[in-house]
């Protein structure tokens, strides 16, 4: 499962369009891409030296916390990675992503109850996002809830998320 956790974070980061804007601090800017280097290049410990840097510069800088959130998350800093989520939410109170991968960084440290609220929030700004059920199932398995895992794993997959196939297979879904 860690495997897949972390494939699904690459490939999170990668579909994410992340678009500079001319008001952002050009310096902040460098160092995020420096960051965002980086991290393609698998050195998250340098990814996050940049990312700092950024948002020592412009604290407000959304994408450098929630690429910074994501190296966090493959570092294992789980609080980190809420913490930065969490101020994304802050800044952007309707950004999606923020939402679902502050839920999945819930799951890894047992907070699954709150997991599954940041899930929900991803569900209300997008009701079709398959990521959010297929995660939102995992933390309703780790909370006992095997049924509602399986509806939501179920709706993952005919939302088109292959991996949510396999996943019902395993736990024995009908």
């Amino acid at each position: 499962m860690m495997k897949i956790c972390k494939l699904l974070v690459i490939l999170q980061l990668s579909l994410l369009p992340f678009t500079l804007s001319a008001q952002e601090n050009p310096e902040a800017v460098a160092h995020f891409k420096k960051g965002d280097t980086f991290y393609r290049n698998g050195d998250h410990a340098e990814a996050i030296a940049e990312f700092d840097k950024a948002i020592e510069l412009d604290g407000k800088f959304v994408n450098a916390l929630l690429q910074r959130g994501f190296c966090r998350n493959i570092t294992k800093d789980f609080e980190g990675a809420v913490k930065d989520f969490s101020r994304v939410i802050e800044l952007e109170p309707n950004h999606r992503w923020a939402y679902v991968s502050r839920g999945s960084a819930r799951n890894k440290t047992g907070e699954y109850q709150l997991a599954i609220d940041d899930f929900n929030e991803a569900l209300k700004i997008d009701p079709t996002d398959q990521e959010a059920y297929n995660n939102r199932g995992f933390s309703k398995k780790l909370m006992g809830d095997k049924s509602g895992a399986c509806e939501d794993w179920n709706t993952s997959k005919k939302l088109g998320n292959e991996e949510a196939r396999i996943i019902l297979k395993n736990n024995n879904c009908k």
